[in-house]
């Protein structure tokens, strides 16, 4: 995708660490210190996986922990796995039943609030085992790699190992929007506050597409389209700005006769 964009022209520039939104200039600032300006800003800085926040969570990814089982599955074939999450947990175990030999879904309450079909389905399926009232307390390491997990009972706190060899971690994703503190307005759920249907945010020239306004999600079409609809909300603007200054006329000119009203087959008055 960086290789389409720079195709059609586009200008990478990596690293923004402070933006300033609120004027008609915007200011993007990166870790050089160099300050980039622009007259408009589209924010699809997109989505990020929610974690467990255990050590040794992020020493690990790739190496037995995953976040994506439509990404990673393949490589897990014929091994024990567990799952950990809510409803998307469920999605993610049926799939990797295609692959892996076993799959545990560790979730924290008593009872699924999946669909009533995708639990009948799950619990129909030979491979997949449930630790409900369950939550992973330590994830382990064995020469470099995942080693097992040990579950706690969220009531009673005893603990049981796990031994598998691949855990993916399902609990939802956050919008990345730390870099913007607050401009422009945020939404629920830490997303940007949008005027929907269109992209526009709360500041003049500013757009925001994608995971970042688009709680709950997060799927390339989805970023896509959002992305389209903010191009085409951008290039509109530009191309209102560029209308409203070629009209301007001295004060005193002469009007044109364009300037008038005209009139369709009945007579009607049209603007």
């Amino acid at each position: 995708m960086r290789a389409q964009a720079g195709k059609f022209g586009a200008e990478m520039i990596d690293d923004i660490v402070s933006v300033d939104l609120a004027d008609d200039i915007k200011l993007l600032t990166d870790s050089a210190g160099a300050v980039h300006r622009a007259r408009m800003v589209i924010v699809a800085t997109g989505s990020g996986y929610r974690k467990l926040g255990l050590p040794k969570e992020d020493e690990l990814s790739g190496r037995g922990v995953s976040w994506c089982a439509t990404c990673d599955g393949f490589f897990f074939r014929d091994r024990d796995i567990v799952v950990v999450g809510g409803d998307t947990a469920m999605e993610e175990a049926t799939f990797l039943t295609r692959f892996a030999r076993s799959v545990t879904v560790v979730h924290r309450r008593s009872t699924l609030r999946a669909s009533k079909a995708m639990q009948d389905r799950a619990s129909a399926d030979d491979k997949i085992a449930f630790a409900f009232d369950s939550e992973i307390a330590e994830i382990k390491e064995t020469n470099g790699m995942l080693g097992g997990v040990v579950l706690r009972n969220v009531f009673t706190g005893a603990t049981r190992d796990l031994d598998v060899t691949g855990l993916f971690i399902a609990i939802g994703h956050d919008p990345r929007t730390e870099l913007f503190e607050g401009q422009p307005d945020p939404g629920g759920e830490g997303c940007i506050k949008v005027d929907s249907p269109s992209t526009r945010t709360s500041l003049p020239g500013v757009f925001a597409a994608g995971d970042v306004v688009i709680a709950g999600t997060s799927s390339a079409s989805t970023s896509r389209g959002s992305g389209g609809r903010s191009s085409t909300r951008r290039r509109d603007s530009a191309g209102s700005r560029r209308t409203a200054a070629s009209t301007r006329r001295p004060a005193g000119a002469a009007p044109r006769a364009s300037d008038s009203p005209s009139r369709d087959g009945n007579g009607r008055t049209v603007l």
